[in-house]
């Protein structure tokens, strides 16, 4: 949620928010009902005060003056009861419309859309295109079954079969310990979460179209384990000298992909399930941006231990979701199609999902809003697709990363034999 405070009083903060493609008019037409809650607001409390005092002069009344003190008394009840209901029907308008309005972009996010980003920072060479893509390749390991999955669950959906499960469990405890190291707590949390949590979490209502509903249950299937990592401290007022608290969540997601028809649709590149390992840390206000750095340069590293060619990129304002005020994304160089395409990403919510949680850090002059922080360690699928393309040797082995041989017990993976 935003601050509606900020949005009366900081232009900067407004550009912010027109910066991600909300039409001004709609900012005015909340800054007007904000007005109107106010004053309708200051006007509950001055009948509740009267109210109040009417009723000790009915006590104080004498035998001739009651009557008229109760009428008076009546009078300012029912003024209340009118104005209450008022207020409270703008108080739903206001919020209805505050919901749907993001975090402001920092200043620091280029102006655009999709392909008006920044570039960070390149590590690593690209490469030429291997023999085979990650589609054929995984259908030649016999490591993904795309026909059987097409035929049972329809599309977008597949079996990683093989060595290729045996890498991905590797890959998931190589972050995790890699997370544990740097002080996260490890969490395997529910991947069904009430409406509430998803809109507390700042995905609803914008992202509801990409979310598999259970509709009879009032559960969701969460596309990210950030929506319930959140709620581990929703609601709470944390001590300073705890923070940051930082979690690692590995679960699988699940994802609609609407509006991606036609896209990505060999191999498992973009899958309606697939599993991951996410960062989310609870930060002081103070060290927030710092905090984000820190999970960038995970990613970082993670990426450099795998030894995959990618590059840093500074996302577009309009690019960016409902919650985030910047957002790095790490893409890694895919050789069969000769381009960059994202792998993890990191961002900076501010106290944007704080506000919706209530979760606060306590202080000596007051209890300010809590930041929160989240970024993706390993999306596990598109690293195997990225590795199965890096890693695949021309007679068709596969050379398991050095990184992950201890977790999986494997260097090389010979070719099936015909």
């Amino acid at each position: 949620m935003i601050d509606l405070r900020k949005l009366r009083e900081d232009e900067d903060y407004r550009t912010g928010i027109t910066h991600k493609g909300v039409d001004p008019e709609i900012l005015d037409e909340l800054l007007e009902l904000d007005a109107a809650c106010r004053a309708l607001q200051g006007e509950v409390e001055q009948l509740r005060s009267e109210q109040n005092r009417a009723s000790k002069d009915i006590g104080r009344a004498s035998p001739e003056e009651r009557e008229g003190k109760i009428n008076i008394a009546a009078t300012i009840k029912s003024k209340l009861q009118e104005v209450e209901a008022e207020y409270g029907r703008a108080s739903e308008s206001l919020s209805e419309i505050a919901i749907t309005i993001p975090n402001p972009a920092d200043p620091r996010c280029p102006t655009g859309g999709e392909d008006d980003y920044e570039v960070i920072e390149i590590v690593g060479e690209k490469t030429e295109p291997p023999p085979m893509d990650h589609a054929e390749y995984g259908e030649y390991m016999g490591w993904i079954e795309i026909e059987k999955a097409a035929e049972n669950m329809g599309s977008r959906f597949a079996y990683l079969m093989g060595e290729a499960v045996l890498i991905e469990f590797a890959l998931v405890q190589f972050t995790l310990s890699k997370l544990v190291s740097h002080g996260f707590t490890p969490v395997v949390p529910p991947v069904l979460v009430r409406e509430q949590m998803m809109l507390d979490a700042g995905f609803f209502p914008t992202d509801r179209q990409q979310v598999y509903e259970l509709a009879e249950d009032d559960l969701f299937l969460t596309g990210t384990s950030e929506v319930a990592l959140a709620g581990l401290h929703r609601g709470d007022l944390l001590d300073a000298e705890d923070l940051p608290i930082r979690f690692g969540g590995f679960s699988s997601c699940f994802r609609r992909e609407a509006g991606t028809y036609g896209k990505d649709t060999s191999g498992i590149f973009r899958v309606h399930q697939f599993d991951k390992v996410e960062m989310f840390s609870f930060c002081d206000p103070l060290n927030s941006w710092d905090e984000l750095e820190n999970l960038r340069n995970l990613e970082q590293e993670i990426l450099n231990e795998l030894e995959l060619p990618y590059r840093v990129i500074l996302v577009a304002a309009g690019d960016l979701g409902a919650p985030a005020a910047l957002k790095y994304d790490c893409e890694v160089w895919l050789p069969s199609e000769g381009r960059y395409r994202e792998l993890t990403s990191c961002s900076n919510y501010l106290d944007y999902s704080a506000r919706r949680m209530m979760t606060r850090v306590r202080g000596d002059d007051g209890n300010p809003l809590i930041h929160t922080l989240n970024g993706t360690a390993c999306a596990i699928g598109r690293t195997l697709v990225f590795l199965m393309e890096h890693c695949q040797q021309h007679d068709g082995s596969f050379k398991v990363p050095k990184v992950l041989q201890p977790f999986c017990g494997l260097d090389v993976i010979p070719p099936p034999t015909i």
